[in-house]
């Protein structure tokens, strides 16, 4: 594996998907997460309480989790890379989600259903992101 075409290709998939984060549910579907979340009040953040750092060093994480794949499977172009990293976002959402249904109610499931299919397409732009850039 090319470490640097890793760390690289996981610093460019961490950028793309906080912008896609914010993007996504910071703007665009705020309201409809705010809608079914079964959180009582005080529990979620507000976006001017954020703790940054754990913001960045997570999506940082999931970019390098993505790169780390499609550097493994050797994975190059924009399709195979949203394909691939499609698969990643449905099976590590999925698990996370329901561990976290299963031992907190914070939310419905519509919030997980409609969380999966966001982070279906958030990581499959990741992937198709870090695929090209492999193949470059």
């Amino acid at each position: 594996m090319n470490t640097g075409k890793f760390l690289i290709g996981g610093l460019i998939g961490g950028v793309i998907n906080f912008v896609l984060g914010y993007l996504v549910y910071g703007l665009l579907l705020m309201n409809f997460f705010g809608a079914h979340t079964t959180a009582p009040a005080g529990v979620m953040r507000p976006m001017e309480n954020m703790v940054w750092w754990a913001l960045i060093a997570g999506n940082l994480t999931f970019g390098l989790l993505v790169s780390y794949v499609l550097n493994k499977g050797g994975v190059k172009g924009i399709s195979p890379g949203f394909i691939a990293g499609a698969v990643i976002g449905l099976l590590f959402s999925l698990s996370v989600d329901l561990y976290l249904y299963a031992q907190i109610t914070l939310w419905d499931t519509t919030y997980i259903s409609v969380d999966v299919i966001c982070s279906v397409v958030m990581s499959g732009i990741v992937g198709a992101v870090v695929g090209w850039y492999n193949g470059r």
